[in-house]
């Protein structure tokens, strides 16, 4: 049966994801902000507000630094029923436990694990030293979850030793690590005065040569694997316009995706400087577009060439913008 002439003359759309990533892995998502609660009220609180904006933004809660003194197993149980609650409705919910060095570590995954095990996003691993280290903490993890039946949780870790940092790569290329985060406070603490306190915050931190070069290490050893660079916390929450500048500065000097949050007014600021602007939204729709008639052949718009390189780049743009719950315009459907 011959077609009638508008099918022989209409290109096949093939999707982009068919296309752009037939040479690697596919890329990993997560939402750019991991906002840090510690006692029940914050826990709570921070639990309303992702029920009222959506998943747009990560919840850790924090085990290490959020129980008092003495009060760790109930932290823990705690933290555990949290979990379990209606109130978790996207399972955007992750757990930073205690080090793996310290006593109530494996207290945490046992109770945390053992009540909660499928409604945990993600843990959290601090005061990493090596990546043998983070492979022994895995094996334990793994260990207690396929006990209750998963065969594995996601591990987000924090780099903020020298030690760690030196093997920075060699923790971004296991497997079961998704996200590697700066510990900006310990790792300058660790240095014993060498590196001065402003160092901690703005514009310190984008300027010392020492912070930066750690920044830069865990940025290129997350992109080189596919993981998700997380940037440290700012410590200022009443400027959200400072906020905003730390955030900006850590993904266009630095090249992280996500940052941490430490108060529900950094939240907003941080998701707003980490998602796509509509101009660059637009210019991609434009560029896949017309890359998506051409089969995906190169292409020259306004006087520049894009092939399948930079058709990664904007589809993976219109992926974010998508994760951040951003109104994208009809046309960009079907990108998705």
């Amino acid at each position: 049966m011959l077609l009638p002439p508008i099918f022989l003359n209409t290109p096949i759309l093939t999707h982009p994801s068919l296309v752009l990533f037939q040479d690697q892995s596919a890329p990993r998502f997560l939402p750019v902000c991991d906002h840090y609660a510690g006692s029940e009220k914050l826990m709570r609180k921070s639990m309303l507000m992702q029920s009222e904006l959506g998943s747009i933004f990560d919840i850790t809660f924090d085990c290490e630094d959020g129980a008092a003194t003495g009060n760790e197993a109930e932290h823990a149980t705690l933290v555990a029923t949290l979990l379990n609650s209606e109130e978790n409705k996207f399972q955007r919910i992750g757990v930073r436990v205690h080090d793996i060095e310290s006593r109530f570590f494996e207290a945490d995954l046992r109770t945390i694990i053992g009540i909660a095990v499928e409604k945990i996003a993600y843990l959290v691993l601090p005061k990493i030293q090596d990546a043998q280290q983070v492979s022994a903490a895995i094996a334990k993890i793994n260990q207690l979850s396929q006990v209750h039946g998963r065969a594995a949780i996601p591990i987000h870790v924090l780099i903020e030793t020298h030690s760690a940092l030196a093997e920075v790569h060699q923790i971004a290329a296991l497997p079961q690590v998704e996200c590697l985060s700066f510990g900006i406070m310990d790792f300058v603490s660790s240095h014993f005065g060498a590196i001065p306190a402003n160092a901690m915050r703005s514009p310190g931190q984008f300027t010392h040569p020492l912070i930066m070069r750690a920044k830069l290490e865990i940025a290129a050893a997350c992109h080189r694997y596919g993981k998700i660079p997380s940037h440290n916390v700012t410590t200022e929450f009443k400027d959200s316009a400072i906020v905003s500048g730390d955030a900006t500065r850590a993904i266009m000097e630095c090249a992280y995706t996500r940052m941490w949050s430490i108060h529900p007014n950094q939240i907003k600021p941080i998701i707003k400087a980490l998602s796509p602007r509509s101009a660059e939204i637009n210019e991609a729709i434009t560029i896949l577009g017309a890359a998506q008639q051409q089969q995906w052949g190169p292409i020259q718009i306004n006087g520049r060439l894009h092939d399948r390189a930079s058709y990664r780049h904007y589809w993976l743009l219109l992926k974010k913008a998508q994760m951040a719950q951003i109104t994208l315009p009809e046309n960009a459907q079907h990108f998705l």
